[in-house]
């Protein structure tokens, strides 16, 4: 048996290619949309993808599920549990609890394990070839290394109310009747690491064991005593900010995706066909440098997207597809570069880019307006707004700021002022300039804290 997983360090998600070497056949478990590494992998070690599958309807990003069963042929399985209120809205085989999916002497088995969503599955996978029990478990967004799912985020991103206890009790019913059930060797191979926002203090281990999980993970001791209503809130407290981009991801993955089929090289687009497609509103460009950069100057209107491992996070910060259909223009080095950049925004389902420029050269520019630290009480401000997530702003913040997390700020225009500057600030001033450059575009008047709040603290202990 092959068993492979493929991590993405945007999103901190990741997916699994479980293969039979005997019957060259495959199956891949929550893809992601940009699948040539799944159809590089099965031509690698000379396998058909015949069948893809996922573990829930994800909330952190867009499902390749269709993308790859499109691109390869392969049959698609998701979840049938969890009601009416949670089936796909697509064509694919149901799975419930108990059922399998059988590659040769490999069984991957569902286990519907509630809690995290209603209709969520882990996958057991039994290698017949060296046992008839199951050595490992796909555990998506139901056990982490040292965590466990959150339950609230279908109050925070699908509409519901108060389900977080509900699901709370479920995720204890789940552990206690299923997880611990399992033996101690069983590998557990969580879909998320540390970083996501899918949990509050996910561990960076690839992977863990039940029995590991069992003696040392925080809720072990719960479980072990058989306190749900100690675990029900030591679980709900202290989650963090979900992100506002999750709601569009739930909807979306519930529906079905759109396939995008083969996506062609990006084309370069020059200064001056740029310059009148801003002149027209009919694009909107992309500066992928880092902050300090975009300090120095950049196109007026450009959204700041960093370029590298955080991409897709921030870009589904800044973009939402829903309410403006305007494709992008990215600033990359080249073609290459371009594509990377694109790979990592369709994962969060910004699909309509347009090209990129290598230079803004030949373009208007302007520089940002920031405000030092020492500057900051004798500007008149509106707002003082702190896009750090609300455990960060309970840890210590700037007198008088309010909170809005970076992801969610877009979202939430009806907590900021409809006139008057705001100044805004995070950590250090990476997810700030994110957030800045995308209200400028929505039409506020927003200065930045420069240095963000560790520049702050740092004057505020020298005075």
């Amino acid at each position: 048996m092959l068993l492979e997983r493929i991590y993405d360090e945007d999103l901190a998600q990741a997916s699994y290619f479980i293969g039979c070497q005997a019957k060259g056949e495959a199956v891949v478990v929550d893809a992601r949309r940009d699948i040539q590494t799944y159809v590089e992998l099965a031509a690698r070690h000379g396998m058909n993808i015949t069948a893809v599958t996922e573990t829930h309807i994800h909330a952190d990003y867009l499902s390749g599920t269709r993308e790859l069963a499109a691109a390869t042929g392969a049959q698609i399985y998701v979840s049938g549990e969890g009601g009416a209120d949670w089936q796909y809205g697509f064509e694919a085989t149901r799975l419930m609890d108990q059922d399998t999916i059988t590659l040769g002497n490999i069984t991957v088995r569902a286990l519907h394990t509630p809690g995290h969503t209603p209709e969520h599955l882990a996958l057991a996978v039994t290698d017949g070839a060296f046992s008839d029990e199951p050595g490992f478990l796909l555990s998506g967004d139901f056990v982490f290394a040292g965590d466990l799912g959150r339950p609230d985020l279908l109050d925070e991103s699908a509409g519901g109310e108060d389900t977080r206890f509900e699901g709370a009790q479920q995720l204890f019913a789940s552990l206690k009747n299923t997880f611990l059930a399992l033996p101690d060797w069983v590998q557990v191979y969580p879909g998320h690491g540390a970083g996501s926002a899918c949990g509050k203090a996910l561990g960076s281990l690839p992977s863990t064991t039940v029995g590991y999980e069992r003696h040392f993970a925080w809720w072990g001791p719960y479980l072990a005593a058989d306190d749900e209503a100690g675990f029900v809130r030591e679980l709900l407290d202290g989650q963090p900010d979900a992100h506002a981009y999750f709601s569009r991801m739930k909807r979306e993955n519930r529906q079905g995706p759109a396939v995008l089929g083969e996506r062609h090289p990006l084309p370069e687009i020059s200064p001056d066909s740029l310059a009148k497609d801003l002149a027209a509103d009919a694009v909107g460009v992309v500066d992928t440098r880092p902050h300090q950069a975009v300090h120095q100057g950049t196109v007026p209107g450009a959204l700041n997207i960093p370029a590298g491992n955080k991409m897709a996070s921030f870009g589904a910060w800044a973009v939402d597809p829903e309410t403006d259909s305007r494709p992008l223009v990215l600033l990359a080095d080249g073609p290459e570069s371009a594509m990377g950049m694109w790979d990592h925004l369709v994962r969060v389902g910004i699909d309509r880019v347009a090209g990129f420029v290598t230079t803004f050269d030949g373009l208007p520019t302007e520089v940002p307006a920031l405000v030092a630290p020492e500057d900051l009480d004798d500007l008149e401000a509106a707002l003082l707004l702190d896009v750090r997530n609300k455990t960060e702003h309970a840890a210590g913040h700037i007198p008088g700021s309010t909170q809005l997390s970076a992801g969610r700020v877009l979202w939430h225009t009806d907590q900021l002022p409809d006139d008057g500057t705001i100044v805004t600030y995070c950590q250090s001033g990476v997810r700030n300039s994110v957030a800045a450059a995308a209200l400028r575009r929505a039409g506020y008047d927003v200065v930045e804290l420069d240095g963000s709040y560790a520049a702050w603290d740092a004057w505020r202990q020298q005075r």
